[in-house]
Order: structure tokens, then sequence, then C-alpha cells
């Protein structure tokens, strides 16, 4: 790394006011504070100094997230050979899924980070990090079978009207992935749900193809539990599920939502880091299991008796607790506020699983819709502290 350092600082007079490579000035500095941490710091108007930057932080995140995308590819390549009735062993499953969702990966940092580079660059402002970690969040909340001109199309969308326009990284309202998502879901409903987009059965550069076996349905255990209960839940090859099939993750479902031992692996990273709240997380399942507890109590119907452990297992319920709805940006920063928004957030997204059958994964529309109701959350409880001391005080 002492070469690298010793050749940037050789090469940064180029960029800097002046060089015959100033107007590329934002890049390099995006590239270099990439690489090294910056050893500025700030002279004036600020009270905290902290070792930990954004670039750091989102880094952290990225790492976290690790465990899904490679467990993804694994799962991508399993669910692929199971619908062929074949067994070519771990290495060659897990390349046939590397190859499948690379592609996904590399259009989704292409399309959000050169958009990025380019506004910054017009604008003459640094290249913010915020996309390190969208960039990994949208391929893994997408079926492997959505074509990369739509993951190319969402992810400009996202950046732009979800981002940009608000001011860039640390402005927007509402998380970028599953804007991302919600731009998919509604303008794309075909390549986002029913029994095909989540199981990939062509080959992927020779690894795989040929005849899917008899009895093949792609549909995911959460789309058949809400159909008749546990009983009625399968893999691809027709063999029941039970829960460690659903704990483990190998399971139809978007790439990096599947595996509930990957998605605890990440929020430790996330919890020992201080990177993301407990309060938001756990809000999140207490808002979850509490709302079904009250349908297994009142409701009648077959789908308003799923057992808690189902909802938290299938879906993305779990993976959006994690990584979605402890986004520092759009999510409250109140201590109070936090509580009150996971736990809103887990309720809605369970009330919209069980009231609206012909969409199963509710959690992307109650995070979009809490993240609207963030800055009135905050408000209220900074009101309510208010309203506390001035009346202690009397």
């Amino acid at each position: 790394m002492q070469f690298l350092r010793k050749y940037l600082d050789k090469i940064k007079p180029d960029f800097e006011p002046g060089g015959k490579f100033a107007m590329f000035r934002s890049v390099f500095d995006g590239f270099e504070t990439f690489l090294f941490v910056p050893n500025t710091t700030s002279q004036s108007g600020v009270h905290i100094h902290d070792a930990m930057d954004s670039k750091r932080a989102m880094s952290i995140v990225v790492i976290a997230l690790l465990p899904c995308l490679l467990f993804g590819m694994f799962n991508t390549g399993y669910q692929h050979y199971l619908a062929l009735g074949e067994s070519p062993g771990f290495w060659i499953t897990f390349l046939y899924g590397f190859l499948a969702v690379l592609p996904i990966v590399a259009v989704s940092y292409m399309v959000g980070l050169g958009i990025e580079f380019t506004i910054a660059q017009w604008k003459g402002h640094e290249i913010q990090e915020g996309f390190l970690v969208s960039g990994m969040l949208i391929p893994l909340i997408v079926p492997v079978d959505t074509p990369l001109w739509m993951i190319a199309l969402a992810t400009a969308f996202a950046v732009v009207f979800a981002k940009e326009v608000f001011g860039g990284t640390g402005f927007n309202i509402w998380n970028v992935a599953l804007v991302a998502r919600a731009f998919l879901f509604f303008a794309y409903p075909s390549k986002m749900s029913g029994e095909q987009v989540f199981v990939r059965t062509d080959s992927t550069f020779g690894l795989g193809g040929g005849v899917v076996a008899d009895g093949f349905s792609g549909a995911t255990p959460l789309g058949q539990i809400n159909s008749g209960g546990l009983a009625e839940v399968s893999n691809i090859a027709g063999q029941p599920l039970n829960y460690w099939d659903m704990f483990w993750g190998l399971i139809p479902g978007s790439i990096g939502e599947t595996s509930k031992l990957c998605i605890l692996l990440g929020a430790a990273v996330l919890l020992i880091t201080g990177i993301a709240n407990w309060r938001t997380m756990v809000s999140v399942f207490a808002g979850g299991i509490v709302t079904v507890w009250l349908f297994n109590i009142f409701g009648s119907s077959p789908i308003m008796q799923i057992h808690p452990l189902e909802h938290l297992l299938l879906g993305g319920f779990a993976f959006g607790a994690v990584f979605m709805a402890t986004d520092p940006v759009t999510s409250p920063r109140t201590q109070q506020g936090k509580y009150v928004f996971g736990f809103l957030t887990g309720a809605f997204a369970i009330l919209v699983r069980i009231l609206n059958p012909g969409y199963p994964e509710g959690m992307m529309l109650a995070i979009l819709l809490m993240n609207s109701f963030v800055p009135l959350i905050d408000y209220c409880v900074v009101e309510g502290n208010v309203k506390r001391r001035l009346k202690r005080n009397k």
C-alpha cells in the first residue's frame, strides 16, 4: 500500500486547481479517500471529532452484507441445479451462481457510481460514499432473473430521483435501494413476482442448462404459505420444507434475502461496530410478532393463522429489519423515535402480507411508508421532550 500511496501523492498535483487534469479533481478525490483515510481535519465549526468517517462506516456495512451475497450466489446455483434434478458439487454450484449474480452487482455499481461521479464532477463537489451500500443492496433484493437493463434503469431512477434531487448522500428521504426495487415492482411486475423469476434455469457460460425437472415451481415459500400454511410449502423439487430449511436459506427468493443465518452474521457486525442501532432492529421484529399474534387470536382465515416464526423466516422481513430499516439517513434520529419507527414498520409489513395476499412481501412498502413519516416522528418526540422539561421546571 505504501507504493500506491506514493503514486497517488505523485500524480495528485495534476488534479489540483491549475493542473492538467483539474477538471477530474472530484473523481481523483473519490478514489483517494476510498483507498486511504483522509489526513485532513476540520478547522472550525466542529464539536466532535471521530476516527470513523462515513466511507469507513459504509465499508463496514458492505462487509456485513458479504455473507448474504456469497450465500446468495451459492443458492442461485443450488436452485438452478435442483430444478434440473442435478447435483454437480459445491464448486460448480457456486460458480454458476457467481457468474449469474456478478453481472447484476457490476451493473448496479457501474450505473450508480457513474451517475454520482458525473454529478459530483459537474457540480464540483466531493464524491459521496452512500452508494457503496446501495450498490450492494440493490442486487441482493431483486430476483436473480431480473434483466440487466432493468437493473440499470431502476438504479439510475433511484440515484437521480430518490437521492440527487434531494441533495445527495445524507439528504434523501427514502431508502435508495428500496426505491429501485419499488420502481421495478410497479413498472415491471411480471419480472418481480411469480414462479419463473426467482430460479434461473438457463445456462451460464455452459454451466448447466437442459430440461427442467417435472413439477418445477419457482414460487417462493412465502407465496406458498399464504395459500395454505406451512404444510403446503415445498422446494422447487416438490420436497416439503421445515424451519431449518428456511433458516439456512436453501429456498427460492431474492438473491440476498433467503439465509437468516447470514443475516444474523451481518446484524452482529453492524451491532458490534455500532453502525446500526439495536432499538430500530429489535422494534421491527417486535412490531411484526405482535401484529401476527393479534391476527392469530382474532383472525379466522388460514392466512391469519400463520405462526410468527414463519413470517420472520420467510421473505425479506429479516433482511429489511437488519439492513434497510436501520439506515441512519432515512430512520429517526431520536431514541424514542427509533422504537416507534421500527414497531410500525414491522406491523405494516405484516399487515400488507396478510391483508393483500396478491402481494405477499410487505417489507418494502412498509419501510418506504415509514421513511416518509420519519420527520414527523422526530418532531413529535422532540416536542414531547420540550413540553415535559417545561412542565418539570414550572
